[in-house]
């Protein structure tokens, strides 16, 4: 499975954003990394430039390499909805980012680790595929034989779920998309029509 493995601190104070999850270091060094990372006097972005660093901070956010990023784009491009909208959409009905949401893990990557292994099932069935695009009505849950597992536990202790497109069960350690959600709801600070543009040229 390809996924970024790369220094993490860097990428997130590169947009100056936890992108990752929270992060000490980034509170303590929010400029860019690098030799001139505090200086003011780096050259005016280019248009190209600040699109390209959108689509890297959404791919990075959800933890998609390119080519997965592009064939999520092209189905958005061919659906009736607003593209940018749609496309934030299908990156938040990944199975992953799904189960990040309930609270299951405090990371997407960590979220993706629990489904890999394993971990998580969809309307019962056990799903190990981490881009798995799940449907308005599915019910993801915690496999049984995991239930027991710290990890899971702690998150049991912790779940607050304040997102409006989805409900959680906690004592059954299942939780169902009850919509898809509208870019309002989504609290991702991503500029997608930038994005759009990008891909458009």
């Amino acid at each position: 499975m390809a996924r970024y493995i790369g220094p993490k601190t860097k990428i997130a104070r590169k947009f100056g954003e936890p992108i990752f999850g929270e992060d000490k270091t980034l509170e303590k060094r929010n400029y860019p990394p690098g030799q001139h990372g505090s200086s003011k006097r780096r050259g005016k972005k280019s248009e190209y430039a600040i699109q390209l660093m959108e689509k890297q901070k959404a791919k990075y956010t959800y933890g998609i390499l390119e080519k997965q990023f592009r064939n999520l784009f092209e189905k958005a491009s061919r659906s009736k909805g607003v593209t940018g909208e749609v496309l934030l959409q299908l990156c938040e009905s990944r199975l992953d980012n799904m189960v990040f949401r309930f609270g299951l893990s405090p990371t997407r990557s960590g979220a993706r680790q629990l489904v890999s292994h394993r971990h998580i099932t969809v309307n019962g069935s056990i799903v190990n595929i981490p881009s798995f695009q799940v449907r308005k009505g599915d019910v993801v849950g915690v496999r049984e034989k995991s239930k027991s597992l710290n990890i899971i536990q702690e998150a049991k202790s912790k779940v607050s779920l304040t997102t409006e497109w989805l409900s959680w069960d906690k004592d059954q350690l299942k939780g169902t998309y009850v919509k898809v959600p509208e870019r309002s709801q989504i609290p991702e600070t991503i500029k997608e029509q930038l994005i759009v543009e990008l891909y458009s040229k």
